[in-house]
């Protein structure tokens, strides 16, 4: 498992959701340091899933990126996610998508 810390200090807002103790659900905002920020990596736990948390957390991403002057989300997504983005608030557009490995 990677260190957190890294990952944490890029983040421009990272909200997690806990069952007492047990982390159940996160998700992160990257900023480009201007008005464009990016989801990345909501995940609920599978036996929390279909529940509202995700949208919770999504929603929370939300309001916390126009806090901080995010005027633009982005998200990334596979079509079987369509509808719960669409569910959220986000409309598909036109992107381009490069693999950086080797």
């Amino acid at each position: 498992m990677k260190p957190l810390q890294p990952l944490l200090e890029r983040a421009l807002v990272y909200v997690c959701a806990y069952q007492g103790t047990k982390l159940v659900g996160f998700s992160k905002v990257v900023g480009d340091g201007g008005v464009h920020g990016l989801l990345l990596d909501p995940t609920v736990a599978p036996e929390h899933q279909r529940q509202g948390l995700g949208r919770r957390l999504v929603e929370t991403c939300v309001e916390e990126s126009r806090r901080r002057g995010i005027e633009w989300l982005h998200v990334d997504f596979e079509p079987h996610f369509a509808k719960f983005y669409a569910a959220c608030g986000f409309s598909s557009t036109s992107a381009g998508l490069r693999n950086l490995k080797p």
